[in-house]
Order: C-alpha cells, then sequence, then structure tokens
C-alpha cells in the first residue's frame, strides 16, 4: 500500500493527519507551525490520558462482573444440583411405574380366562400403589426433605426407618428382589444425603455450626471417616486464610509476628483435637490423623518463620526467634494435656534457624570488640560514695569503658532471650558467651606492649591501635578483665542457669515432659573455669611481658647474667659485714614495690588479685632463671674459673626472691620449689667443677636470715652502693637505678638505661616504696 491509499484510508479520523497535510501545512517550519504542532501533540496526550482511565474504569468493572459470575456459577451449580435430585426422583417414578406394568403383563398373559377381572383389580393396585405401600411414601419423603435440604428431618427419617428395619443397614441380608429394590433406593437417598453434607463441609464461608451440624449428620449416616477429613480440611483452610491475611502485616511486628503465628497454629490444632473428640470421640484412629496433619501445619509453621525472619545478625531476629520458641513451647505444653506432643518436634524443626540467628548475633559481636577497644580509654573512679563507677562495678577500681561495653553487649543479647528458650538452648548460649569473653581477651592482649608468640597465628585479623602504656593502664586493664571474668560474667551466666533450677523445682524431677536441653550445675563451673583460664592467659602473658622487659635491655642484653657471680670481692660471703643481694634482684624487689604500690591504687579491694599478680610475676622470673640455658651454659664453661662466692651469692639471691613472695603475703608453692630446683642444680654444677658445697656454704638459716636482714635494710632505704665500690658497667646502671629510687621515689631517673627499660611504669604515682600497701589501713 502507498502512501497515497494510506492517507485516503485515515483521512477521516479525527486524531491522525496524513504526513502528506503536515509536509503541505508546516513545510515553512516556522515558530508558528511547531507551536501548532505541540498543542496538537498535547491534546493527543491528554486524548491518551482519558482513554487510559476509560480503561481503568471498564476494567473495575471487568472485576465487578466476574465476582458476579462466580456468585452466578455458585448459583448454577445449586440449581443444577436440585435438577440432578429432580431427574433422580423422575427417574425412579418412571422405572417402578413401568415395573407394574410389566408384571400386569404378565399376570394378564399367564390367565386369559380371567383377563377381564385381572385387568381391573391389577389398575386399581396400581392406581393405589403409592398411596398404601409405606416404602414408597417413605422414598417420597426422603427426596422431598432433601430437595428442600431439610437435613435435620432427613436424619430423623433414616433414623427412625433404620430402627424399624434392621436390614437397611446390612446389604443382602433380604432375598426377596422387593426387599432389594428399596434397600437399594434407600441407600441412594443416604448417599444423596451424603454428598449434601459434604458440599456444606466444603464451603469456604460455612460457619462453625452448619460445619458442627454437617459433621454430626455424616457420623449418624455411618461416614465416620470422610467427617473427620473434612474437620481436618475445613479448619485447615480457616488457618491458612487467618495466616494469609495477616502476612502482609508481618513487616510491621518483626519481633511478635513469628509468636502470632504460633498463635493461629496451635490454637487450631487445639481446637481441632477438641472438635473431634466432641464429634467422633476418643478414638485411636483420629488420633493419628490429627497428628500427622498437625505435624503438617507446624512444618508450614516453622518455614514461614524462616521466610518472614529479619536478618539472622539483627536483635531483632533473635528476639523474635526466642519469643517464638517461648509461645510454641507454651502452647505445645497446653496439647500435651489432651495427649498430643508437639514439643520435641518444634525444636528440632526450629533449632537449624536459632543456631543460625545465635551464631549470626555473636559474630556481630566479636566484630564489634575491636572497635571496642580501639576506642577504649580509662576512667578512674571517684571515691565520693554514689559514684557511676561504684554503681556499675561491684568494688572501686579502674574500669576500662571497653569492659563496660562489652557487658553491655553480653547483657544486650542476653536481655533478647525469654525464660525456656534459655532453658532448652543455654548449652549453646553459655558456649558463645565463652567464646566472645575469649575474643575479648584476645583483643586486650594486642593492647598490651611487647609482642606475643600468637602474633604470627592472629596476624590475619584486625590490628587494634589502643596500646596500655603504662602500669596504672596495664593494671586497669587487668583489673577491669578479672572484674568480667570473676564477677560480672557469672552473674550474666547465672540467668542461664537458674530458669532450669526453678524448672527442678516445681516438677520435682519429674520427667513427663520434654526433659530441658539446658546447662547443668556442672557446665556453669566449667564456664567459670574456662573463663579463669581465659583470664590467666591474659596475666600470664602480661607477667611475661614484664618480666622480660625488665630482664632484657633495648640491645637484647640481660640485666640477670651469670657472669655477675664470677666476680665478687672476697672468697666467702659469710664474712661479709654487709651481704646483700646482686644488683638485678635489688632492681627487681624495687620493681615490685612500684607495682604493688601502683596495684593497691588501681587494683583497689581486689587484694587477691593484687596477690595473684605479683606471685605469677615473681614466679615468671624463677621460671626464667631455671630455663634459660646461656644463663647456665655460663657456670658449665669450663674456661671460667668459679668461686665460693658466687654459689653463696646466687642461693642467696634465690633465698631473697622467696622471701619477697613470704614477705610481700603472696608466696606459693611452685616459687618456693623452682627456688630449690635453681638452688640444688647450682649446688650440682659448682661441685662439678671443683666446690665443695659442705665447705663453701653456711647453714640455710643463715640465707634466709640474711634475705629478710636485706629487705629490711632495702626498705629502711639503706643502699647497697654505699658499702661497695664496682666499676661503671651496667651492674652500676641498676645501682643508680635503686639508689634513686630510694632518695626520689616519685621521680625516676630518665637518664638510666634501666628505667627506660621500665618504661610502663609511672613513678608518680607512688608516694613511698611500701610494699604491698594495704589501701584499707590508709
Amino acid at each position: 500500500m502507498d502512501s497515497s491509499e494510506e492517507e485516503d484510508d485515515f483521512s477521516t479520523h479525527e486524531y491522525i493527519t496524513p504526513q502528506s497535510c503536515i509536509n503541505a501545512i508546516y513545510q515553512s517550519k516556522t515558530e508558528k507551525d511547531i507551536r501548532r504542532i505541540c498543542t496538537e501533540l498535547l491534546d493527543l496526550k491528554d486524548a491518551v490520558e482519558n482513554l487510559r482511565g476509560n480503561m481503568y474504569s471498564k476494567y473495575l468493572g471487568f472485576l465487578r462482573i466476574s465476582e458476579e459470575v462466580i456468585e452466578m456459577e455458585q448459583e448454577l451449580i445449586e440449581l443444577q444440583k436440585h435438577v440432578s435430585v429432580q431427574r433422580i426422583l423422575v427417574q425412579d417414578l418412571m422405572s417402578g411405574v413401568c415395573r407394574e406394568l410389566e408384571i400386569w403383563n404378565e399376570c394378564q398373559n399367564e390367565d386369559p380366562d380371567t383377563k377381564n377381572d385381572l385387568q381391573f383389580s391389577e389398575i386399581d393396585e396400581i392406581l393405589n400403589y403409592d398411596t398404601e405401600d409405606p416404602k414408597v411414601t417413605l422414598l417420597e419423603t426422603l427426596d422431598i426433605l432433601l430437595v428442600e435440604h431439610k437435613i435435620e428431618e432427613v436424619l430423623l427419617v433414616l433414623d427412625a426407618e433404620e430402627k424399624k428395619n434392621q436390614g437397611l443397614s446390612n446389604f443382602g441380608d433380604d432375598p426377596s428382589n422387593e426387599g432389594s429394590s428399596f434397600k437399594e433406593a434407600f441407600l441412594k437417598r443416604k448417599e444423596i444425603l451424603k454428598d449434601l453434607l459434604v458440599g456444606i463441609c466444603e464451603q469456604p464461608s460455612v460457619r462453625v455450626a452448619d460445619l458442627k451440624k454437617a459433621l454430626s449428620g455424616l457420623v449418624k449416616v455411618g461416614q465416620v471417616s470422610v467427617a473427620h477429613k473434612l474437620l481436618l480440611k475445613a479448619y485447615g483452610y480457616q488457618l491458612q486464610k487467618k495466616i494469609d491475611d495477616f502476612l502482609p502485616s508481618c513487616s510491621g511486628y518483626t519481633e511478635t509476628f513469628a509468636a502470632t503465628l504460633s498463635q493461629f497454629v496451635f490454637s487450631t490444632i487445639f481446637l481441632v483435637a477438641k472438635e473431634s473428640v466432641s464429634l467422633f470421640g476418643d478414638m485411636p484412629v483420629n488420633t493419628n490423623r490429627i497428628v500427622q496433619w498437625a505435624e503438617y501445619e507446624i512444618e508450614s509453621f516453622v518455614r514461614l518463620v524462616r521466610e518472614n525472619l529479619p536478618p539472622p545478625e539483627t536483635d531483632s531476629a533473635l528476639r523474635s526467634i526466642s519469643i517464638c520458641v517461648d509461645a510454641g513451647l507454651r502452647h505445645c505444653s497446653i496439647l500435651e494435656a489432651q495427649g498430643l506432643k508437639f514439643s520435641k518436634l518444634l525444636l528440632v524443626l526450629l533449632r537449624p534457624q536459632i543456631e543460625e540467628v545465635l551464631d549470626m548475633n555473636f559474630r556481630r559481636a566479636r566484630r564489634t570488640i575491636i572497635d571496642l577497644v580501639n576506642n577504649d580509654d580509662i576512667e578512674f573512679p571517684s571515691l565520693q560514695p554514689g559514684s557511676p563507677t561504684a554503681i556499675v562495678t561491684p568494688s572501686n577500681i579502674m574500669f576500662i569503658s571497653s569492659g563496660r561495653r562489652f557487658m553491655c553487649q553480653v547483657e544486650e543479647i542476653l536481655g533478647q532471650l525469654t525464660p525456656k528458650f534459655i532453658l532448652h538452648y543455654g548449652g549453646i548460649i553459655l558456649n558463645k558467651l565463652l567464646q566472645l569473653f575469649d575474643k575479648y581477651v584476645d583483643t586486650l592482649i594486642k593492647a598490651l606492649p611487647g609482642t606475643s608468640e600468637d602474633d604470627i597465628v592472629m596476624e590475619h585479623k584486625e590490628s587494634i591501635s589502643f596500646k596500655a602504656e603504662t602500669d596504672a593502664e596495664q593494671l586497669a586493664l587487668l583489673g577491669t578483665a578479672f572484674t568480667v571474668a570473676d564477677e560480672l560474667m557469672p552473674m550474666a551466666v547465672a540467668k542461664i542457669l537458674s530458669p532450669q533450677t526453678g524448672k527442678m523445682e516445681e516438677s520435682g524431677g519429674s520427667s513427663g515432659s520434654t526433659t530441658p536441653v539446658s546447662i547443668s550445675a556442672l557446665e556453669y563451673k566449667e564456664g567459670k573455669r574456662h573463663l579463669q583460664h581465659s583470664f590467666d592467659k591474659l596475666r600470664d602473658y602480661f607477667c611475661r611481658q614484664y618480666v622480660l622487659t625488665f630482664i632484657y635491655s633495648r640491645e637484647g642484653k640481660a640485666r640477670m647474667d651469670a657472669r655477675m657471680y664470677l666476680e665478687g670481692k672476697g672468697d666467702d660471703l659469710y664474712w661479709d659485714s654487709d651481704p646483700l643481694p646482686s644488683l638485678p634482684f635489688q632492681a627487681l624487689f624495687a620493681r615490685l614495690q612500684q607495682l604493688a604500690s601502683v596495684a593497691g591504687n588501681v587494683l583497689r579491694g581486689r587484694e587477691k588479685l593484687q596477690k595473684n599478680l605479683l606471685s605469677r610475676l615473681t614466679e615468671t622470673v624463677v621460671m626464667w632463671l631455671s630455663a634459660e640455658q646461656e644463663f647456665w651454659d655460663v657456670f658449665e664453661d669450663e674456661t671460667i674459673q668459679l668461686q665460693p662466692f658466687g654459689l653463696q651469692q646466687l642461693i642467696l639471691d634465690m633465698r631473697f626472691i622467696a622471701e619477697i613472695s613470704v614477705c610481700g603475703g603472696y608466696s606459693s608453692r611452685n616459687i618456693q620449689q623452682l627456688v630449690s630446683v635453681i638452688i640444688t642444680r647450682a649446688i650440682g654444677t659448682f661441685s662439678e667443677r671443683g666446690i665443695d658445697p659442705q665447705n663453701a656454704l653456711p647453714e640455710d638459716e643463715w640465707f634466709a636470715g640474711t634475705a629478710k636482714a636485706a629487705i629490711n635494710k632495702l626498705l629502711l632505704g639503706t643502699s647497697a652502693s654505699e658499702s661497695s665500690e664496682v666499676e661503671p658497667d651496667e651492674h652500676l646502671i641498676i645501682h643508680d637505678e635503686i639508689s634513686d629510687t630510694e632518695k626520689t621515689p616519685s621521680s625516676p631517673s630518665s637518664t638510666t638505661e634501666s628505667s627506660e627499660s621500665f618504661a610502663s611504669a609511672n613513678m608518680g604515682e607512688t608516694e613511698s616504696p611500701v610494699f604491698f600497701s594495704d589501701p584499707e589501713a590508709e
């Protein structure tokens, strides 16, 4: 078709202008022409909008017509049923008339003589048959009642007839053709009634009262199994309708939507069980059918919870699944009174989702621990009563903010859980809390100065910017971890244990219901032991780094060098008028004094922790001496000449360390054993080099008394440098440090190498060299 033909075809359409007309009219392409085109385009746009509105209105009309068609279909179905009933009635009437005519014809053929007499009698019999035979009357009555849907009257007629004629309930008992025909017609009416009752039960909008009547009718006609299936189907449809109406709005109830769904499902199961017993009695077959149906509905419920749950790493997801478990188990306990036990099934189906939500929430908590420590700061508590720190912590110690925020996270997670949830999943929660504390301890270890053997393992993990440099900061960090491990975490874990204890007390130890899968008293003790071990890991790392910082200089040389036992002013220390421990051990005594003074302020009220910490520090020093092979290689070198003085000085130093722990009140069996091991090894090594211990060593009481006297002298300010002249070597540097510390304990020397090695010490906080001062005495 060419352009001219197209123009002829569309020339009469009011909305279409042919291209030739456009070229002819707007050939000049002036501004006026363009404005005219725009005006026409706008008109076309308005026409399209009007067309769209008309389409929408017609669509709404189409929807209304569709609804009317559906209603009309229902009416047609009902009319079809009525027509079917009427057709059956007519067919029965016709078959009866034909049968009677056949009988009449047979009688006429058998006796032709009496044909005229029988003709009138049979005709009268046929004409009067419907009114005289009660069976026909009964069938007619049933047909009329069925057509009018008078179900109760039909049931009464059927019941009365069955009581009069017992053979109607057992087909085949009556051998006569007449009885079989009547029974067949009677059973056909019962089948029609059954279909009518089934149709009532299957109606979506059937009322509960009508449903019960229809089910009762099915039971009366002997269709118990069909009635029970219809009961389950009807309540299942009602449940699904409730859920479909609720799901679009469940996004606004992220925490309680699962509990609402649980209410829908389990209340429906309860009603079904109740109605089943009411209508059909307590039958095992029906109970099994209810259990199967309920299991399917519970599985659908769990699937809906999983599909509509908030993101698993959020608090709302944990709260929602916890409320879901609590509500579900509460409903299951109600159903157990009717012999239906679904608690185990519910817990098994929900367990994967619960584990995922718990795992994601604790992962989120572990990720935030790095941020907690990076933003850390030390908060010094006010000693005034009612201070904020005194409210948060049980004792007046420094509490770094990360510890408080860590416990806030723990409390936030536990605050989302319900008692029944904790009762059944307490073991999982406890393990994840312990793992969270392990992560917190690992992060605090990174905040301490020095390097760790575990740093290689943790290289791929996030590093932290916060470092505890001073003694006060490091002790505050340890005190915080101790408070969390010893008090706050056990208090939080006790919330997990207490529901189980209460449950056991209420039930009296009976196991009639589902056994709770919660933590036991033994698991609680194991959890506390795990917390203690995690804290010990942090404490041991601090002690190891603290001791190594004391022993080694910045150049990596050990101050506790065995060569100091090869130099001495005399051959026998016993005859020295003023024997003292070696200078490094005097410096160790001063460091322990200083640390004890700082700990008395920082760890106020934590005397057990202070003693434990100082004991572990002392034990770490002795362990280093015992395990450092380079230290013992000096004594075993045959090119070096050993003197009795060296053995005496070494034993005195060991006794001095033991007496420090005894006087400080933190002596331990490990310290005493390690000191004894070192002394025994030293005696054996010197004996192999020709030193006789019997002649070289005084009595043990002398070493103990000398060590105690040295401690008293050092506490009184008697310096070892006043009584001996030594060359200015590394030992002199340590000696100068002791002298400066004793003279001006509040201002450490900044020019000595030893003081630089203790950069973590805050000497400005020490008012006096009081060894392990008692804060209460102050």
